[in-house]
């Protein structure tokens, strides 16, 4: 093994750090990063392997899931000083490749290391040849559109549907219309608990706390938070609740889809700052392009750079459309990753009878809007 190899320890000039360093230095060049500036070092550097070790300071979930977002392709070994099963869990879940037990596995480090520079190869060689996508951790799917009337809830609560029937991924939806709610009709749920339930516990919210509140569509068996449909409790949702949320979904979820309102407040803000990619929902027509110029100048003021994540999502495609797909793409910088036809016999069938629009993984008659969504999802996961 080349020592060019660059390993990157996460932690703190202790006695933990010298053991793991001095185990490794014959094999790989060995750099040191503290805790305390892994976030700016995170976005400096290009790495490739690294090791976190426990810290007294700073939770390890939410390291991993910071150095995730930042470098989806990042191979993290965490080491902790004892064995912990429910730790294990939590930071495999967040997207750590493994966990050792120092001193305890300290034999096992060298070869460990070893396995995974020849496991990144491998995906390199894989990934430059098949281009695959590779399903990650923990990420957050924002669906806005500064248009009302453009079918954004309808379109997120069908693609997490159709994400969790086409996956085995573990996927939450988010209706965060606090005011009016709308996934519920389409989704054909009822419950008297909504994500406002998770108020009392936000400061310490976990897995259990999710989940006990979450309403579970029976069909897809998708993850659910609703919204309170309550104008006076929507106002008790700041950002604060939100970025909070968001981080604890990120450990327990493979992917958290969640539908924003078309009015911009701190709330709106935070998911759009926070999201891996925004899907932008919009109609062919002029005042959709006219809407979207508007949302790119408030973007701007409010600071939220969305220009490597953001896709354009066309609805209600069709033949009578005042614009083309071609026409868009002379209008608009960002790539349209999909383009739903208009069905608005099939879909306002299905809300009429309170059923969702998808039932089962491999459903032979699916309505055109539906077909749409299985093909982009399937594609994504491919």
């Amino acid at each position: 093994m080349e020592k060019s190899q660059r390993i990157v320890i996460i932690g703190e000039e202790n006695d933990q750090y010298k053991l793991v360093a001095e185990s490794i230095v014959e094999s790989f060049e060995v750099q040191l990063i503290e805790t305390r500036y892994v976030r700016n070092e995170v976005k400096k550097q290009e790495l490739n392997i690294a090791i976190l070790l426990k810290s007294k300071t700073e939770n390890p979930i939410d390291t991993i899931h910071y150095m995730r977002k930042e470098n989806p392709n990042l191979t993290i070994l965490f080491i902790h000083d004892s064995q912990d099963f429910e730790l294990y869990r939590d930071v495999i879940r967040a997207g750590a490749t493994d966990f050792l037990v120092i001193p305890d596995e300290l034999p096992l480090l060298n070869d460990k290391l070893n396995s995974m520079v020849l496991q990144r190869k491998t995906m390199t060689e894989l990934a430059a040849t098949s281009g695959t996508f590779q399903r990650g951790s923990g990420q957050v799917f924002a669906f806005y559109s500064g248009k009302g009337g453009s079918g954004k809830t309808f379109l997120s609560s069908l693609f997490a549907q159709t994400l969790k029937l086409e996956s085995t991924a573990q996927v939450l939806y988010i209706d965060l219309n606090l005011q009016y709610g709308g996934a519920e009709t389409f989704l054909g749920m009822e419950s008297s608990r909504s994500i406002i339930d998770l108020k009392p516990v936000i400061r310490e919210i976990n897995e259990h706390h999710i989940r006990n509140v979450a309403e579970k569509e029976p069909h897809s068996k998708l993850d659910v938070l609703l919204s309170p449909r309550d104008a006076e409790l929507a106002e008790s949702i700041d950002a604060e609740f939100i970025e909070s949320l968001l981080k604890a979904c990120r450990r327990s979820y493979d992917f958290v889809i969640v539908d924003i309102p078309s009015y911009m407040d701190e709330v709106g803000a935070a998911v759009l700052e926070d999201a891996d990619r925004v899907y932008y929902v919009m109609t062919l027509d002029t005042p959709a392009i006219k809407g979207l110029k508007h949302v790119e100048v408030l973007f701007q003021r409010l600071g939220i750079i969305t220009n490597d994540r953001m896709d354009i999502v066309i609805n209600n495609s069709g033949s009578e459309n005042e614009l083309t797909k071609k026409d868009l793409e002379k209008f608009v910088k960002y790539p349209i990753t999909a383009q739903i036809r208009r069905d608005a016999k099939g879909v306002l069938s299905a809300i009429n009878q309170g059923n969702p629009i998808r039932k089962e993984p491999k459903e032979k008659k699916l309505i055109p809007a539906a077909k749409d969504i299985q093909k982009w999802v399937t594609s994504m996961l491919k």
